[in-house]
């Protein structure tokens, strides 16, 4: 072989596959959603270390560190009621283990005992599996490694769970963008879905309709992933005196959640209704031009998660369409399926007008009577 035909391995061009296992976007935008954790971690294990070494006099506050790295972790739920419920099973098996050893002394059998009071008692009292193995880890370190003196591990571990909490106030993971960027993915997914089955309607296309239902039905993880964050946001802006600010557009933010869950449900059954409709492959325009107005809409209350002045727009938009939403009046000649097609629109569209603030009934009130 020649040299032309002939590359360097330092040269040589990398295989697709490989350029994806190492490109570090993902693992930097993974740090990056991660920092607020990662400084919550350092910052809180740290100074339990040093008060249980310095003021305490420990020379090894080991339960110090294990109790505040495992209970604050790099979850991004991280609501205060979860972490109280991880911290009091931490201190629960740890004073199990303490009083066991205080008791028998170490060794292999009250390590197995150990573990089994742990973990009966954990399971009587919590019906998280979690609670349980949390109790469990730090009962078998007290009972396998040696402390300074009775309950002196309790203390350390008491001291590291006011550090978790404490730094969950003072050093908050930033809820109000996370749960916003959740919800502005849902939104994503619903205008993808609703665009899709607008395109099908327009062009009389099943594949296009099949798609966009797909679509629909992948809807539920966003939603739940929204409520998750909404949910810890809400919680940690009750107790960090830096975010009290931010607690009024969060529970603004759940409104509108609990809203487009529904709006979810309901696309979903327009998707199914529309997937069978275009089965003839006839184009039918003014049903697309309908929930094109919705999609319109939809994106302006996607708008409003960051400013609220995009709300009275979109409900503009929903009134409008709503006062058209008459089976009968907007497809006088219209099939039966048409008509229900029509008819499905209506629920969805009252979802929406109560996305944007508006009372329920006042929302129904907005859609003809049949």
């Amino acid at each position: 072989m020649g040299e032309d035909e002939q590359q360097h391995p330092a040269t040589a061009p990398i295989p697709t596959g490989w350029r994806s296992r190492i490109d570090p976007r993902p693992g930097l935008a993974r740090v990056r959603e991660s920092g607020a954790a990662i400084a919550q971690i350092v910052v809180a294990t740290t100074a339990a270390f040093a008060f249980a070494h310095l003021v305490l006099g420990h020379d090894a506050p080991l339960l110090t560190a294990t109790v505040t790295i495992s209970s604050l972790g790099l979850v991004r739920d991280a609501r205060p009621r979860r972490l109280v419920e991880t911290l009091a099973g931490m201190l629960l098996g740890i004073a199990i283990a303490e009083l066991l050893r205080l008791w028998a002394g170490p060794g292999w059998w009250q390590l197995a005992l150990a573990l089994a009071l742990t973990l009966a008692v954990s399971r009587f009292l919590a019906p998280d599996p979690g609670f349980a193995i949390a109790a469990a880890i730090q009962s078998a370190i007290v009972m396998v490694i040696p402390g300074n003196a009775p309950f002196s591990r309790l203390a350390d571990a008491v001291v590291g769970a006011i550090a978790a909490l404490a730094v969950t106030a003072l050093i908050p993971r930033t809820p109000r963008s996370v749960e916003a960027r959740d919800g502005h993915a849902l939104f994503d997914g619903i205008d993808s879905a609703m665009g899709t089955l607008t395109q099908a309607l327009r062009r009389g296309d099943r594949v296009r309709a099949e798609r966009g239902l797909e679509k629909a039905r992948a809807l539920h993880p966003r939603v739940e992933s929204w409520r998750a964050s909404t949910e810890s946001g809400r919680e940690i802006a009750r107790i960090s005196p830096f975010l009290g600010r931010q607690r009024t557009e969060i529970e603004r933010h759940q409104r509108v959640l609990a809203a487009m869950d529904l709006a979810t449900r309901n696309l979903r059954v327009v998707a199914r209704r529309t997937a069978y409709l275009v089965d003839d492959e006839e184009a039918r325009p003014v049903l697309a031009d309908v929930l094109a107005e919705l999609q319109r809409a939809a994106r302006l209350i996607d708008d409003s998660l960051d400013d609220i002045s995009f709300e009275p727009a979109a409900r503009d938009v929903l009134v409008a369409v709503a006062a058209r939403l008459d089976p009968v009046r907007i497809l006088p000649d219209g099939s039966l399926g048409d008509q229900n097609l029509v008819a499905a629109m209506r629920p969805l569209a009252v979802d929406l007008l109560t996305a944007t603030g508006m009372p329920p009934a006042q929302a129904r009130a907005a859609i003809p009577r049949i």
